[in-house]
């Protein structure tokens, strides 16, 4: 998946608390639906996970990133 950043939203080491991101929530994996947010808390601790790390956002959302914006954008 492409992202701004050009890191891959699949290792642990590429996302940071306050980086703006594109997930998806569990409910929306089968339609692929990103949400926009900010990362407050990364949830996955292993160092990579094929589907994604999963994070909680700002907002209290939860799901797997999918793109790393650059700039908050």
């Amino acid at each position: 998946m492409q992202n701004s950043t050009g890191a891959d939203p699949k290792q642990r080491k590429n996302i940071r608390q306050g980086a703006a991101v594109s997930i998806v929530q569990k409910q929306d994996q089968r339609t692929g639906k990103l949400t926009e947010g900010t990362v407050k808390e990364i949830l996955t601790n292993s160092s990579s996970h094929p589907h994604g790390i999963k994070v909680r956002l700002a907002d209290g959302r939860v799901g797997r990133v999918q793109k790393i914006h650059a700039d908050g954008t």
